[in-house]
């Protein structure tokens, strides 16, 4: 068998680069029978007129550029009415040459599931692709060729309001969660309909100093290898369709014209398709002080290798000049060229150019009952348990009193980055209680609004908490507190929202807080004293029956914290691969360590870390050395009273070598259900590949002397063995 899906494998690859050359021989026809200005076209995409994602570029007349053939992209434009109005006048063009359609569909089209960071808290990579399916079947049934997702950024600031677009802090679950949710996006249809995935932000845009968005990146080669780039190199193994530049630099040159990256992606790691700049990315070259000026910056970028455009009319008004001066060749305009017309071709848009514009699939494939379960279990499985005094699950009693700013906050229920969503879809906490518990009395009072310091509605919440069997806290961050420009110096829960809840926990023991927000926040009060901690996160059109269901038990809680909670502003950035000093910290005052003398090193939920209703034994572990990996044989046994998933967490840490290494580093989850009861053995293997480093002199073999550490996170380490690995 092994060597019939080896053979398969081989017919599947020799198939698709036959397709990869067959599309280039015709794109190589058609460019051809390209005028300059034709062929530039195809390398500039503008946005639409009905939203904007960005600051707005004058195109000018943008209808007539297209009849002209001086449009080969578009963004923002969505619905099967506008797109397919939208081709129609680029099939008036002298060569007929059809349009693309991109959008931002970042965590769903019309059905919302959770932030992706949420999704990321899953440690599922069958339920994120399954919903990266749904958001893939309802774009292109509404004319969207083109995602600009996912968000490959390792972030560790969780200051940086773009944290919310992406996997968290970890690098090899950046790449696990990446290679889901483009296989996810991309796997063409039954009918032939298919979406473009796109890697973004090319690279180290998590790195931004300070958290602020936008701002510049400045790192070590090593950590530019070793963190940030491996999810791109992922992305490209795994056919994403197209990649996008970051807006920093790197190295003191802008992604959008840094040779470097471009060389590493199309030279060395072999990719084939496209490269999109950012919005304005590439102009913004001037005002970085790279690019003396906008001639320049075109100049620069497509030289680099960047492809299209993204409304800044840089290509549109540079290249021709730069061509016809011979500043650029013709060559290198034609190879972009060349990888815009072959995606068209792949998409089919040259047989059919309306085949993604079809209004009867559009009313049928939006917000479906299967949808919106896809989107319940994405979301039940995104809620993180952070803390449980013997509250949860609860039985929903008599009396309940529903308090705090998000509890019935349609809107903050998506988040942010739902450029196409239905406002009024959402289900919100107090509605989904309501819903399921017609019997039970349930009050609601707001008691403080998400920001600001008006106390006067404390009377009134604390007065129901003190008459209520139960109480549900809901607060957090507004969902425009985080996402792309939202970057926050304060990531304390905002306004007095703390403070109420204080005042309600004084009256009630019987309290179940739910946070919201797009990001890790600060919330040091809330953490000592609430009998019960969920953290929500913003989990889309199907929040607030998820949230109920875990509260009720109906879910047993599985998620676990996929980006270290710090407990004070001062301890940013707070990861838990770190490198170790000379001076590791050592909490004790008086010594010569790394450490404050005012708060701890530690963060308040590390990474990894999360709770269930029931409770896993682990039983000694066999770990061997095989020729190409490590096998690690857990055995595991839920020991509590409910069926349940348990996330296996294994690190390594590599003792010393030709460049140091962290403390530790993730390498192999196994995201488990067991029955009650049920005891099971798990075997995960670590390829040796996996542990190689790129130190001083590029990269290096994993030779050395490891230890390898079984978590329930990445503090709680329940198991340790030191290995040495020779090969």
């Amino acid at each position: 068998m092994k060597h019939i899906i080896i053979l398969l494998l081989g017919i599947i690859t020799s198939s698709s680069i036959f397709a990869q050359q067959s599309y280039e021989t015709k794109a190589d026809s058609i460019i051809r029978l390209m005028s300059l200005d034709e062929k530039i076209g195809q390398l500039n995409q503008i946005t639409g007129f009905q939203m904007a994602t960005g600051p707005i570029t004058d195109s000018g007349d943008k209808r007539k550029l297209i009849k002209e053939g001086k449009i080969g992209s578009m963004l923002n434009v969505c619905g099967e009415y506008a797109t397919r109005s939208m081709q129609e006048l680029a099939m008036q063009s002298r060569l007929h040459i059809p349009l693309l359609f991109g959008l931002d569909v970042i965590h769903g089209y019309r059905t919302v599931f959770p932030i992706p960071l949420a999704m990321a808290s899953s440690f599922d990579t069958e339920a994120i692709w399954q919903s990266c399916r749904v958001s893939a079947r309802e774009s292109v049934v509404s004319g969207i060729h083109w995602t600009f997702s996912p968000m490959l950024d390792v972030a560790r600031d969780p200051r940086w309001g773009r944290v919310m677009e992406g996997p968290g802090e970890d690098t090899y679950w950046a790449c696990e969660m990446g290679k889901a949710m483009i296989n996810g996006y991309q796997q063409p249809f039954d009918d032939g309909l298919q979406l473009m995935a796109c890697a973004k932000h090319f690279a180290a845009y998590g790195a931004a100093i300070g958290g602020r968005d936008y701002n510049t990146v400045d790192i070590s080669m090593q950590t530019l290898h070793n963190v940030y780039l491996p999810p791109f190199k992922v992305a490209a193994e795994n056919g994403v369709a197209s990649f996008m530049c970051s807006f920093n630099e790197i190295n003191g040159v802008p992604s959008s014209g840094n040779a470097y990256l471009y060389d590493l992606l199309y030279k060395q790691w072999g990719y084939k398709g496209l490269v999109v700049s950012d919005w304005a990315s590439i102009w913004e070259m001037v005002v970085h002080g790279y690019s003396k000026d906008r001639e320049m910056a075109a100049m620069q970028a497509i030289q680099a290798g960047v492809t299209i455009d993204m409304e800044s009319n840089v290509y549109s008004d540079q290249l021709k000049k730069l061509v016809e001066t011979g500043k650029v060749s013709e060559a290198t305009l034609n190879e972009a060229v060349r990888k815009v017309l072959v995606q068209k071709y792949q998409l089919g848009l040259f047989d059919d150019p309306y085949r993604y514009c079809n209004s009867q699939k559009e009313a049928d494939e939006i917000l479906t009952d299967s949808h919106r379960k896809t989107a319940y279990e994405m979301a039940c499985k995104s809620i993180i348990l952070l803390k449980n005094n013997s509250l949860l699950p609860v039985k929903i009693p008599q009396k309940v009193a529903v308090i705090g700013p998000l509890a019935n906050f349609q809107r903050a229920m998506d988040g942010n980055w739902t450029v196409a969503t239905e406002t009024d879809v959402a289900v919100t906490l107090l509605e989904a209680l309501k819903n399921k518990f017609p019997q039970t009395e349930i009050t609601f009072i707001e008691g403080c609004s998400i920001s600001g310091n008006d106390r006067s509605g404390f009377p009134a919440a604390i007065k129901s908490a003190k008459e209520s069997d139960l109480v549900i806290l809901a607060l957090g961050e507004n969902w425009g507190m985080s996402g792309e420009a939202r970057s926050r110096g304060d990531i304390h829960i905002p306004g007095v929202q703390e403070e109420l809840a204080c005042e309600i926990y004084k009256v009630n023991k019987k309290c179940i807080t739910l946070l919201m927000g797009g990001r890790p926040l600060i919330f040091n009060q809330i953490a000592e004293k609430a009998p019960a901690i969920l953290y929500t996160w913003f989990l889309g059109t199907e929040a607030g029956n998820a949230m109920v269901d875990v509260i009720t038990g109906k879910y047993n809680p599985s998620a676990r914290v996929p980006m270290s909670f710090p407990k004070h502003i001062g301890q940013i950035p707070v990861y838990y691969n770190y490198k170790n000093t000379g001076r590791p910290a050592v909490d004790k005052e008086g010594n010569y360590s790394s450490r404050y003398i005012d708060i701890d090193n530690k963060p308040q939920y590390p990474f990894g870390y999360g709770l269930s209703y029931t409770t896993f034994e682990y039983g000694q572990p066999d770990i061997s050395i095989e020729e190409k990996f490590i096998s690690v044989d857990i055995p595991i046994y839920n020991s509590g009273l409910m069926d349940g998933h348990e996330l296996i967490q294994i690190y390594t840490r590599k003792w010393w070598g030709e460049s140091t290494r962290p403390v530790k580093e993730l390498k192999a989850v196994e995201n488990v259900f067991l029955k009650k009861g049920e005891k099971r053995t798990i075997q995960l293997k670590i390829p040796f590949d996996r542990l190689a480093y790129y130190g001083q002199s590029g990269w290096e073999k994993a030779d050395g002397d490891y230890t390898i550490m079984i978590g329930r996170n990445a503090e709680d380490i329940i198991f340790r063995k030191n290995i040495k690995v020779n090969f």
